[in-house]
């Protein structure tokens, strides 16, 4: 099989070179050592160092050289620059964008009063942005998922690998650095079983694979992964053509083209069919106990959107147990046809 030439890897960046050169920033320095050393997650680290670096800044163009010039009124006047902050696109910061950003400078400003930096904590008291628990806005159906999936096979032996990576979203629902992170030894298809090795917060979790994925995947595995596999083999499942792993806008960028081939102009890729399974799965009557096991949520109240989602199931048991619809469809069975119904019936039947 022809391969193409891998890209030259480029050199990856250190997030804290974002950090402006003052002294602030070396107190943000061992912060992020400190929670490394704790064992927090390359994503979690990201987000700090992001938000952190965004506020040293703010703090630098107004003479905020150290932690100790840091007031209550200093960071609520931080707190309404996020609130009023607008992206390159003008739509301002989301609710929980803000939150993030602000549960970044409480666990800074909490970790430097516990060593000594500062007498008290100014961020103790700070008001937090209220998060507003939105429920996922598009759900795919079933018929639009069978038809994305038949894309798949107009692309040889990279649908085949595509179609494996999507029959494995919608089999788990599994979040798309999940996936990402799949190693071939993580897959038991004679059992119908996955594990995934430190999801979200770094936890475990044994879940199921539907018997179609494992067709997929086992196919994937044996006739294709072996030509874009590149020794020393790392193991993971799956693999780009250049022999790489599959990451990130990588992922969505994949499922997106599938969407748009198929027409759906739904918006969303990976994470649309974590919101779909659940859904659907609901609506079948799986227990809402069972969704959250599957999708790995620490509180059982981040699964109940689920059941406001699953509409469908909902209405179809309104109306069959709601005394005023139950008592509509007596009185259409009681009520007797009058003889203007059976006129215009009767009109009805000389049309046809």
């Amino acid at each position: 099989m022809y391969r193409h030439t891998a890209p030259k890897p480029q050199a990856k960046r250190n997030p804290l070179d974002a950090l402006p050169p003052c002294a602030f920033s070396q107190y943000v320095r061992h912060f992020i050592a400190h929670i490394e050393a704790r064992g927090y997650s390359v994503n979690t680290l990201k987000n700090r160092i992001h938000a952190l670096s965004e506020f040293v800044s703010w703090c630098a163009e107004r003479s905020l050289d150290v932690p100790q010039d840091i007031t209550r009124p200093i960071l609520e006047r931080y707190r309404r620059h996020l609130f009023h902050l607008r992206k390159p696109d003008g739509a301002p910061l989301s609710f929980s964008t803000q939150h993030s950003h602000l549960t970044s400078l409480k666990g800074f400003f909490k970790w430097a009063t516990r060593e000594g930096h500062l007498l008290s904590n100014p961020a103790s008291e700070l008001d937090m942005p209220k998060l507003h628990r939105r429920l996922p806005r598009h759900i795919l159906t079933v018929d639009e998922v069978e038809r994305l999936l038949a894309q798949t096979a107009l692309h040889g032996e990279l649908g085949i690998r595509d179609r494996a990576i999507i029959e494995t979203l919608y089999s788990t629902g599994m979040r798309r650095m999940e996936l990402a992170n799949l190693s071939i030894y993580d897959m038991d298809l004679a059992n119908g079983t996955v594990l995934i090795r430190e999801g979200k917060g770094k936890k475990d979790r044994l879940i199921p694979i539907g018997e179609r994925a494992c067709t997929w995947i086992e196919k994937y595995r044996e006739d294709v992964r072996p030509q874009y596999v590149t020794e020393p083999d790392s193991g993971t499942l799956f693999l780009t053509e250049y022999g790489e792993p599959l990451y990130n806008n990588r992922l969505s960028d994949l499922v997106r083209k599938y969407l748009d081939a198929a027409g759906i102009t739904k918006a969303g890729s990976c994470h649309l069919f974590r919101h779909t399974m659940a859904t659907l799965m609901l609506e079948n009557g799986a227990d809402i106990r069972f969704i959250q096991s599957m999708l790995g949520h620490a509180q059982l109240s981040t699964t109940e959107i689920y059941t406001h989602v699953s509409i469908r199931k909902l209405k179809e048991i309104h109306t069959a147990t709601h005394p005023a619809d139950r008592m509509s469809e007596r009185r259409q069975e009681e009520e007797p046809v009058s003889d203007v119904d059976r006129l215009f019936a009767a009109l009805d039947d000389e049309d046809e």
